[in-house]
């Protein structure tokens, strides 16, 4: 009788044991490798999927079975020792349980199953849709009693994430770089991809002050040598005064103008070639103006503010550069904007959009008030700062290095710890002229 006793007490812990394996195992499986291998053939993927679809009913069945199982052991545990000891083997078999249950049917099943919890998911999902169909009457009432006492104390509702989808699946991305699972560039495109909806046509765009323009009523020859003499395929024509804007002169258009001139430029009319201009609002979300930019076949937009007036220029390179990073071509100028230093700090030049110096350095300075770092620089300054004036904020010091006119153009930013930024005198945000 005993020998049966043990036997059915040593399958009570298998079972507990196979139910704590599954429910570590199945709140840890990722939804995304279970939906993968499924549109892969995997059908017990399939099955993980469904239990992962009824939470509640699975979390039920999972503590049901475990329990039974654990009590089951210890009463019949209990039995055994007070048959051989009397009383005092009520003592003994709570300690005798308790090392059991905790060694052998709680921490080594699920210590196993966390250290590989798809695996363990798609080995555990039948037995585990078989379990639940077998206690299917009894998971109902009990589904039953729990959501009435929710009701109960106020805590009824649908399950409500704290961040947005994409949120979360940054935060998986930037959890799998810190783990050393995707190398930082990979992280990065995968973080401009997920921005493009956050991001407006304006955080984008080539400042109307830094655009290649050329007037439309220059002597053709001189035109041709212009157009010649830079480094962009597509040229804005104006007539009369910069903001009047004709046109976009392609540089293949000017090509097969020469050609069909026979060389003589003096002939060529750019007004009759030019492509009409196509403006854009700034503020455009990126994605919109990417999938405008596919459904036109065109790669070139002008970029309008409120009132009509242009602001800048926006390229389909543009886009994709936040997606990918920069890209360079062997005609483009290499402009050198972000300049380590041997002492730690970085000379940026104030034109630095604070996206690339963010995504270059690994920092997270904020962008929603200012595009470029002068423009940042300024928002919290609350003015136009001169040179040698230094401020600190946002964990880093910003000291102005050269300033033209009403224009930061270039600065060092230098990382400080964020006690020696709270302990830095108010007076210092205001900017300490060296």
């Amino acid at each position: 009788m005993d020998w049966l006793g043990f036997t059915i007490v040593v399958l009570c812990l298998l079972v507990s044991a196979f139910f704590a394996a599954s429910e570590t195992a199945l709140t840890g499986a990722s939804r995304a490798s279970m939906l993968r291998l499924s549109k892969q053939g995997n059908r017990d993927a399939d099955v993980v999927s469904d239990l992962l679809d009824m939470r509640e009913r699975l979390i039920g069945a999972l503590l049901l079975g475990n329990n039974i199982a654990n009590i089951g052991a210890s009463a019949l545990a209990t039995a055994i020792f007070t048959s051989w000891f009397g009383d005092v083997g009520v003592l003994y078999a709570t300690g005798v349980m308790t090392a059991l249950v905790v060694i052998f049917a709680e921490v080594l099943p699920k210590t196993i199953a966390i250290n590989a919890p798809d695996r363990m998911a798609l080995a555990v999902a039948r037995p585990m849709r078989l379990t639940m169909y077998v206690l299917g009457p009894l998971l109902r009432i009990v589904e039953v009693i729990v959501r009435l006492l929710m009701r109960l104390f106020g805590l009824a509702g649908e399950h409500q994430a704290i961040l947005s989808p994409t949120e979360r699946l940054r935060g998986a991305v930037d959890l799998l770089h810190h783990e050393g699972k995707v190398e930082k560039q990979d992280r990065d495109m995968l973080g401009g991809l997920l921005d493009l909806r956050e991001l407006q046509v304006s955080d984008v765009m080539i400042h109307r002050t830094e655009m290649m323009m050329i007037n439309a009523d220059m002597p053709p020859d001189d035109l041709v040598r212009e157009v010649l003499a830079t480094e962009y395929t597509r040229i804005p024509l104006w007539r009369e005064k910069p903001e009047n804007i004709i046109g976009v002169l392609h540089a293949k258009d000017l090509l097969r103008a020469i050609r069909a001139s026979d060389g003589d430029t003096s002939r060529i009319d750019v007004s009759t070639i030019a492509l009409p201009p196509w403006f854009v609002p700034e503020m455009r979300p990126l994605a919109e103006q990417l999938k405008a930019f596919r459904r036109r076949k065109t790669h070139f937009a002008l970029v309008v503010d409120e009132y009509g007036e242009v602001e800048g220029l926006v390229t389909l390179e543009d886009i994709l550069e936040e997606i990918v990073g920069d890209i360079s071509d062997e005609h483009d100028v290499v402009v050198a904007g972000v300049r380590a230093q041997p002492d730690g700090s970085v000379v940026v030049d104030g034109s630095v959009p604070i996206r690339d110096l963010n995504r270059a350095m690994d920092w997270h300075l904020p962008d929603e008030e200012a595009t470029t770092v002068a423009g940042l620089v300024i928002h919290e300054a609350r003015s136009i700062p001169d040179r040698g004036q230094s401020f600190t904020f946002h964990g880093f010091r910003f000291r102005v290095l050269r300033r033209e006119r009403n224009r930061i153009t270039a600065l060092r930013i230098s990382p400080v710890p964020r006690e020696a930024e709270m302990d830095e005198p108010k007076r210092r945000r205001a900017g300490t002229s060296f």
